[in-house]
């Protein structure tokens, strides 16, 4: 049994066949069914398979950067069940924004990973992966996101933490503590993680019977210097807040040191939450009392979403959230 054979059976060229069955691109998702097909149902063989034996299967994991605690508290998950499975797992840095925008690029980038014995691909909090999703969905290559900018594409498979119910309960924490004025610095406006913290928050306050002052919601990038910035500008406030729920650590980080900088005792004057409950939470003076989102559990159900996807069974649900919980610490305490 040839190649030839098989591009026959499957009604492609040869050189079609040879690119389907090598993993590369320019072979649309319908002719690359076909050539596997045939190859199942003539029980072709590549002269070359003895010399060159399969190699394990792998994954690709896609991130924009490496720095931050979160990114690896998701990655421990991702490695430990990847591990577990028996599959490579090939970190990745995103192709830059320019490249990951052109679909040219994106399938030349999907078709690289795929020639790698790549067959899923995890995204970690990559932005704007359109071009890359629509490469590998043509390419027929799962393509899994873990906390996507934008759930509502309809090609986005996600797993992700209940980050509404984690907004809520932390400003639930802090009204309960006795709490009235109370602001909010989150992330940027087009991070769906963000956006659902904030709603949470808001829901929180509206149950509570507490208006929310729109001079008390700040946002910005998940880092310190969003924290740093916003935190001096609520604090210089002529009624400045007397605590601030923070989209995630690093905010949260921020605001502690702009508390500092500033003078401003925590937590006898301000109370500060963060979001993710990271390493760094417990390490911060005082203690930060954050919402804990199960980092490793969402690597690990990352990678058995995707490795259920290549076997050929598709999600029950596209959108996965996993529980968070409040961690206390000692960085909120009643308003003094």
């Amino acid at each position: 049994m040839t190649l030839a054979d098989v591009a026959a059976h499957a009604g492609v060229s040869t050189a079609t066949a040879s690119k389907a069955l090598n993993g590369r691109y320019g072979v649309g998702p319908d002719a690359r069914r076909r050539v596997h097909e045939a190859v199942s149902q003539l029980g072709y063989r590549s002269s070359t398979d003895d010399a060159h034996p399969p190699r394990r299967r792998a994954l690709a994991t896609v991130v924009d950067g490496l720095e931050s605690p979160y990114i690896s508290g998701v990655l421990q998950g991702v490695l430990a069940a990847a591990t577990a499975a028996g599959v490579d797992l090939l970190p990745r840095l995103a192709p830059d924004r320019d490249r990951r925008r052109t679909g040219a690029a994106a399938r030349a980038w999907v078709a690289e990973q795929q020639a790698s014995g790549v067959v899923g691909i995890i995204g970690l909090t990559v932005g704007e992966p359109n071009a890359m999703l629509a490469a590998a969905q043509d390419a027929q290559l799962p393509f899994v996101v873990v906390d996507p900018v934008d759930v509502r594409d309809p090609r986005v498979v996600s797993i992700g933490a209940t980050n509404w119910a984690g907004g809520r309960t932390a400003t639930e924490h802090l009204v309960g503590l006795g709490h009235r004025r109370i602001a909010w610095v989150g992330g940027p406006a087009t991070s769906a993680a963000s956006t659902e913290r904030f709603h949470g928050y808001s829901a929180a306050l509206a149950s509570a019977g507490i208006e929310v002052d729109r001079a008390l919601v700040r946002e910005g990038s998940f880092s310190l210097e969003t924290g740093r910035e916003q935190g001096i500008a609520l604090l210089g406030l002529a009624d400045p807040p007397t605590a601030v729920v923070c989209g995630d650590d690093e905010i949260a980080v921020g605001v502690l040191g702009a508390a500092r900088a500033l003078g401003v005792p925590v937590p006898e004057r301000l109370s500060v939450v963060g979001f993710d409950d990271t390493p760094q939470a417990a390490w911060t003076t005082p203690g930060l009392t954050s919402v804990h989102q199960p980092l490793a559990g969402m690597g690990r159900m990352a990678v058995e979403t995707v490795l259920a996807m290549a076997g050929g069974l598709q999600p029950a649900s596209r959108q996965v959230q996993l529980v968070t919980t409040l961690t206390v610490r000692d960085s909120t305490a009643p308003p003094g």
